[in-house]
């Protein structure tokens, strides 16, 4: 429930603060004043829109049950404020959030009623309504419709996985062709780590091989006048073993590269030099030898997973097929509630109806696809009327009657239920049956109302009235005292008589 607004240059309000009660809280007071003002502010806390909103704006609410949001933690006492400067910003208990999030976050909780509104009445609202009622009273009812809801969801992404399979199977088949023909025609190379510097290597000394013939051809030469050198050392009485030492390392560097050589003449040139184009194909076309290898191992990775999708896919198609009969029976349960909800709800509203001089209504079911809501498509008839032929009045006396036929029979915490001007231009009859719809629905929810009717006020447990003086406008708590004359302001206009007082008194039962 709200428990508090204060608010802070609001059109013609320059400042008001409010403590509510349970229950239903009537707004009275002169064409003009602001009462719509008020409750529009109230109604922007919440995140619907309005024309114009206040520089400031804090109300606080008793945490409803369920309240929960991912980002945000709640104390029992929830504070939502609004600030106006270049444009409208939200705080929850201090925190920011966009009007979207907050409109979705209070969405059950806190629903708008106004005799221009027209909504209501579509399949969904139905259902909610129904879903409700039961809710309320059977708990096993309660852990059906959570197993669908759950089931179906899971079943609706599994659904969706199913759907971009199939629409990319096209698609995934040119692309395990193309993975395959990567990986083929790089495995069909095979190239090594390092295999290409080895082949320039090769390729250079290829292309000195007869150079290096002949300069180790005349080199050996020097092997000729070893002797006479190491003669002239002893007849100097030198030591001649570095000397020696440097001989037998140049004559094993002399027959290593005369085998070099060997080994070069018997390479095929042709096949180095084609192996190297090879190699420098694949290094212009991702880079390097490694890079090629690392996208041959991402590309047999890419193929590995295409293998689970068409194994996913099977799995998948099983799943579903099980998972679409289930649902079906469990949404033909939730159906034969739902029907056997909607006698007992036509049966409580007939009551409130035939005081408003309308015809029963009736549920009127459908069957469609599989949904969130199962199988049900719900509409309403009234009477011999379709529902388009009601004026926008009619048409909310009914959601009213819909409502407070709905209410569960113990009291619980139902919300906040705004209403504006739900009883306007009705006859004297309407306005008492719209009163005790009223209450009666105020046992359930917290009920704000905007009134220029004596019943409703008479019934408020709270009743607030709206003055304008001058160009500000501001709003009082009346005591009983205030709540009689107010009364009789309404019966009688703005100098009532004592008829008027009596009558506003014979309704607040004094």
């Amino acid at each position: 429930m709200v428990e508090r607004l204060f608010l802070r240059d609001l059109v013609t309000f320059k400042e008001a603060e409010l403590d509510f009660e349970p229950g239903l809280v009537v707004f009275s007071g002169p064409s003009g004043a602001g009462k719509s003002v008020l409750i529009s502010a109230v109604l922007i806390a919440f995140g619907y829109s309005a024309k114009s909103a206040a520089a400031l704006c804090e109300v606080n609410i008793k945490r409803p049950v369920g309240l929960k949001h991912e980002a945000y933690e709640f104390d029992e006492t929830v504070a939502i404020k609004s600030l106006k400067k270049e444009k409208l910003r939200y705080f929850i208990d201090g925190q920011g959030i966009s009007r979207k999030v907050l409109q979705t976050l209070f969405a059950p909780y806190v629903s708008y009623l106004s005799v221009r509104d027209s909504r209501g009445m579509e399949s969904e609202a139905l259902i909610m309504l129904l879903d409700s009622y039961l809710v309320s009273g059977d708990k096993n009812y309660k852990k059906l419709l959570k197993e669908y809801t759950k089931r179906y969801r899971t079943y609706r992404e599994k659904a969706q996985q199913m759907e971009k399979i199939r629409q990319s199977e096209k698609e995934m088949a040119e692309k395990i062709e193309f993975a395959r023909y990567e990986i083929e025609k790089i495995e069909k190379i095979d190239p090594k780590p390092g295999e290409e510097e080895e082949l320039l290597k090769v390729k250079q000394q290829l292309s000195r091989i007869d150079k290096l013939k002949e300069a180790l051809e005349e080199a050996s030469e020097i092997f000729r006048f070893e002797s006479s050198v190491e003669e002239v050392y002893r007849l100097l009485d030198k030591d001649v073993s570095a000397f020696s030492e440097a001989m037998n390392q140049l004559r094993a560097d002399f027959e290593e590269s005369e085998t070099l050589a060997a080994e070069l003449e018997e390479t095929d040139v042709e096949a180095v030099l084609d192996r190297l184009g090879e190699l420098s194909e694949l290094k212009r076309r991702y880079g390097s030898v490694e890079e090629a290898l690392a996208y041959r191992d991402e590309k047999r990775k890419e193929l590995e997973g295409y293998t689970h999708i068409e194994q996913d896919k099977g799995l998948l198609e099983q799943y579903l097929q099980i998972e679409f009969g289930e649902l079906h029976t469990l949404a033909s349960r939730i159906s034969q509630a739902r029907k056997k909800a909607a006698v007992e709800v036509e049966a409580a509203a007939a009551a409130y109806l035939s005081e408003l001089k309308l015809p029963p209504l009736r549920f009127v079911f459908e069957t469609e696809a599989l949904g969130e809501s199962g199988t049900d498509s719900i509409g309403l008839s009234l009477g011999e009327s379709s529902l388009e032929t009601l004026s926008g009045g009619e048409f909310n006396r009914v959601r009213l009657a819909l409502l407070a036929a709905a209410m569960p029979n113990e009291q619980k915490e139902g919300g906040v239920l705004i209403l504006d001007e739900i009883d306007a231009n009705v006859s004297g009859d309407e306005s008492i049956a719209i009163a005790e719809m009223i209450a009666a629905l105020s046992k359930a929810y917290q009920v704000f109302a905007i009134s220029h009717q004596p019943h409703l006020a008479a019934k408020a447990t709270q009743h607030i009235l709206v003055q304008k003086s001058g160009t500000e406008s501001r709003a009082t708590i009346l005591d009983e005292e205030g709540r009689i004359a107010e009364i009789s302001r309404i019966i009688a206009g703005e100098k009532p008589n004592d008829q008027a007082v009596a009558f506003a008194k014979k309704l607040r039962g004094l």
